[in-house]
């Protein structure tokens, strides 16, 4: 994390919602003034990269998962810092679709566009309005496979079109705390996040792989290679945004097939 000064302007509300996405959206062992999503948000909030990456900075200090890591951030979290942290957490979607629309905003203000947006579907039933589901798909699925470091959480398989970013506890089952919660996210190939999803897999509260009995009885190689192979064998943890046991706890009882 490499910072210089940042100006003397006062940050104010929406900036900060802003510079918060990027917050989630990017690794933050690799933000720096250089980093090209860094220098996108200083345009789009009319400051300069430093000042954005100490704001990075400062938000991590509040982070308690980088504190378990060894990780302090910077030391000058400000009363807007800590109000914008509680405000993601207290209503991710109502804080993900306003931080999401005022980016959205202030590039069509300025004629341009963030080169990372994806178009590529979540997993889930329930059908938005269209630039809604973008929206939405779009900073889930990137804060996700970020945390994740674009690697399955159980194979290890980094290609990313066949990566997926799983719900634990469904779409049509969460309320506006949870459905774009990355808490409740894991990032899995999409053989595995179909294994989750019919409850052959599921996550226990100290991140090892329960296999259903419907797997266990099989007798096909490839099934038991594919999935009961990895019984046990505890998930590859994200460097932020740990699974949450109360969802992986909602799963276990709901979803996974004892």
């Amino acid at each position: 994390m490499t910072t210089k000064g940042s100006g003397r302007r006062r940050w104010n509300r929406e900036e900060s919602l802003i510079v918060f996405n990027l917050y989630c959206r990017i690794p933050f062992n690799v933000s720096n003034r250089s980093h090209p999503d860094v220098q996108h948000i200083a345009r789009l909030v009319d400051r300069t990269p430093d000042a954005v990456n100490m704001k990075i900075g400062n938000l991590g200090s509040l982070d308690p998962e980088l504190k378990e890591q060894g990780i302090r951030g910077l030391g000058h979290a400000s009363r807007l810092d800590q109000a914008t942290w509680n405000e993601f957490h207290a209503d991710w979607e109502a804080r993900i679709e306003e931080s999401q629309n005022l980016i959205f905003e202030r590039e069509q203000a300025l004629g341009v566009q963030s080169s990372n947006r994806e178009e590529i579907p979540l997993e889930g039933e329930e059908r938005l309005a269209p630039r809604r589901i973008r929206v939405n798909q779009d900073f889930f699925r990137g804060v996700v496979l970020s945390a994740y470091g674009g690697k399955c959480c159980i194979t290890g398989i980094d290609l990313n079109k066949v990566l997926v970013a799983s719900h634990i506890k469904p779409w049509k089952h969460s309320n506006s705390r949870e459905k774009l919660n990355p808490r409740n996210g894991l990032c899995l190939n999409a053989l595995h996040d179909k294994a989750f999803d019919r409850g052959l897999i599921a996550v226990n509260d100290d991140y090892t792989i329960a296999v259903s009995s419907v797997v266990s009885q099989s007798s096909n190689d490839a099934v038991r290679r594919l999935l009961l192979e990895y019984e046990s064998q505890k998930i590859k943890l994200p460097s932020r945004f740990h699974p949450h046991p109360e969802f992986l706890q909602w799963h276990r009882d709901e979803v996974f097939a004892q």
